[in-house]
């Protein structure tokens, strides 16, 4: 074969050489050449091969394995029964009072919810543990059997939600199960569960008040009958069923016999214009006149004047001392004897009630797990601590060279 030039054109065979072109690549050894650059590269970033690994498993569980579960849904509110109750009639006291129930009735309804207390009430009757750990279920999901009773209580927070809408005054109320029937069964359980529970609350409350009304009743009832025992004793001693009327006939009496005495002067007067000094007539008139105003002075002196005995207006004022104390003792036992009757009716009636908003839902459609959603997630994740692993790596490498 002879060189070839730079100025002549493409070298071709000599005369009797057959001319030869490489051979054509098939399919698979083209697959196998991708393959093994793919095998190269993933060899250099391991972290990136990983997060795709960790991608490809994540999409094969959610998208494949993962178990579908169903969301039963409740929108419940507790409220009073007392019809008595104030009710806010312009827009202010309504805005300030707030809509729906009692906040706090409603805060503790939700911790109710979410108590042990009321995942012991469901397991017993629903059996729970059962339900969650059946065999069918993935690994992932499903609650493992010999579980203690706190990693029961953290799988029922996992499944169970109670939310308080502050702004509507609502609690939410969600339960997850793996069939429709066990999701329903537990949201309406728990309906019904915590307005028994808030009903009893407020009964208990209102016995425990009925109690100690009762002891008022009985202290108070002691204490009027004996301030009522000292105002009849106080009129024994003193031979007087009321001062006050005994103080308004001497003052009855006083008057009248000041009239009289005043007629005897006048009569004193018109007679003496035409007897002598020493007669009969006008001797027995001041006669008359002296001792009607030794009957006055007497009279008095039983009023308000000294004298051997206690003064009258002593006594009215003791009289009504001791009458304002059994008069005080008996209101305060009539108003006590009408709180106990009324405790006695809350305490038999239903206080709190639930109203029911929205029923609990018998679920038709699996609405977890998010499949797609999540299989993305976990990509994004991987992905990206994967990068930023890389990045470390590659930086520390730069401050080593």
């Amino acid at each position: 074969m002879k060189p070839m030039k730079l100025d002549e054109g493409p070298m071709m065979p000599e005369k009797g050489e057959v001319a030869t072109t490489p051979p054509v690549r098939g399919r698979g050894e083209r697959m196998r050449d991708a393959l093994q650059t793919a095998r190269s590269r993933a060899l250099r970033t391991p972290l990136m091969f990983a997060a795709l690994a960790v991608s490809v498993l994540a999409a094969i569980y959610w998208l494949l394995i993962a178990t579908p579960r169903y969301v039963s849904e409740a929108h419940v509110i507790v409220q009073e029964t007392d019809l008595g109750a104030s009710v806010p009639t312009d827009l202010a006291s309504a805005l300030i009072s707030g809509t729906g129930g009692n906040t706090a009735d409603q805060k503790i309804m939700r911790d109710y919810l979410l108590s042990r207390g009321m995942m012991q009430k469901l397991d017993r009757q629903l059996d729970l543990r059962d339900r969650w750990s059946s065999g069918w279920i993935d690994p992932l999901s499903r609650l493992w059997v010999w579980g203690s009773d706190e990693n029961l209580y953290e799988y029922y927070r996992d499944r169970i939600s109670v939310e308080y809408d502050e702004y509507d005054g609502v609690i939410v109320i969600q339960a997850e199960a793996f069939d429709p029937e066990t999701a329903n069964a537990i949201t309406t359980m728990m309906v019904k569960d915590g307005g028994q529970f808030m009903n009893e609350l407020a009964q208990n409350l209102a016995l425990e008040q009925v109690s100690f009304l009762e002891n008022q009743v009985e202290n108070l009832g002691g204490r009027a009958m004996t301030a009522r025992r000292a105002v009849i004793s106080y009129q024994n001693r003193n031979g007087v069923v009321s001062p006050e009327r005994s103080a308004e006939a001497l003052g009855a009496i006083i008057n009248r016999l000041e009239a009289q005495r005043s007629e005897l002067k006048i009569k004193l007067a018109s007679m003496g214009a035409y007897l002598v000094d020493d007669h009969p007539s006008l001797v027995e008139i001041r006669q008359q006149i002296n001792a009607i105003d030794q009957q006055i002075s007497q009279e008095r002196s039983r009023l308000a004047g000294n004298g051997a005995g206690r003064r009258l207006n002593s006594q009215i004022e003791e009289f009504q001392r001791l009458q304002l104390e059994a008069e005080f003792a008996q209101n305060l036992y009539q108003n006590a004897l009408t709180a106990l009757e009324q405790g006695r009716i809350e305490g038999g009636r239903t206080i709190k009630a639930m109203s029911i908003i929205q029923p609990p839902t018998m679920p038709n459609v699996a609405t977890a797990p998010s499949r797609l959603y999540n299989t993305i997630l976990v990509a994004l994740v991987a992905f990206l601590l994967a990068g930023l692993a890389h990045l470390i790596i590659a930086v520390i490498r730069d401050h080593r060279d």
